[in-house]
């Protein structure tokens, strides 16, 4: 973590050098929307821990740490609320379920629970989120934790990184060519599907093809 934040300070730090030689209109604005992009990472990124904290943190854990892929979410105009389910989570001390907070990600951290420590983190938040607004909650079995929303609207996903892949995946699909978005559909069933379903897709392409000579349709399936 900390030497991301030093490689994005690194980076800033050059595109500022860059911005003070640039004479051209166009690189300055180029450089100006870079800077703040930048500047806004390293905002956004956690600031690291004092050596000896961090340390410190280690000697306490003890155990192994395991990663948590798991989980749900919902929201309200208010909060995204995700929830992690975690066995007996509720017999831990407060101070053991811990979750630090910035614009646009949270790391959660469970230690010492049943000798095993979890740890969950999320970066690149679809949108911001209030720091101070947010906490986490300790239910019967499930941690559950609450983002507060800068703005009160509609995520349609809980990271950038989702929201991208969707966009992709929509634009491979939704094509103004019908037959275009069909071949693009089976493609997609023939990489992901078992040996069966790319048998069944091999033979539907041969007849179409026999078909397509024959002059019985006009194009491919």
């Amino acid at each position: 973590m900390a030497a991301a934040r030093e490689e994005l300070q690194k980076d800033l730090e050059e595109v500022k050098e860059l911005l003070v030689k640039a004479t051209r209109k166009r690189v300055r604005d180029v450089l100006v929307a870079e800077k703040h992009k930048l500047e806004l990472e390293i905002k956004n990124q956690p600031l690291p821990k004092p050596k000896d904290v961090v340390e410190e943190e280690k000697s306490s854990l003890g155990g192994y740490t395991v990663k948590i892929n798991n989980y749900g979410w919902d929201q309200s105009d208010k909060f995204i609320k995700i929830y992690i389910s975690l066995n007996g989570v509720q017999k831990l001390p407060a101070e053991n379920v811990q979750v630090n907070f910035t614009e646009r990600s949270f790391d959660l951290l469970v230690k010492n629970l049943n000798g095993k420590n979890y740890t969950m983190t999320f970066n690149n938040l679809l949108k911001p989120i209030s720091v101070e607004g947010s906490s986490r909650k300790i239910k019967t079995d499930t941690v559950l934790v609450m983002c507060r929303k800068k703005r009160e609207e509609k995520w349609e996903c809980l990271t950038q990184v989702e929201k991208e892949s969707k966009e992709k995946e929509k634009a491979a699909y939704d094509t103004s060519d019908p037959s275009e978005g069909l071949m693009n559909l089976l493609k997609k069933m023939y990489a992901e599907g078992d040996d069966e379903m790319k048998r069944t897709i091999n033979k539907a392409w041969v007849e179409s093809r026999e078909k397509q000579s024959k002059g019985d349709i006009p194009m491919d399936i």
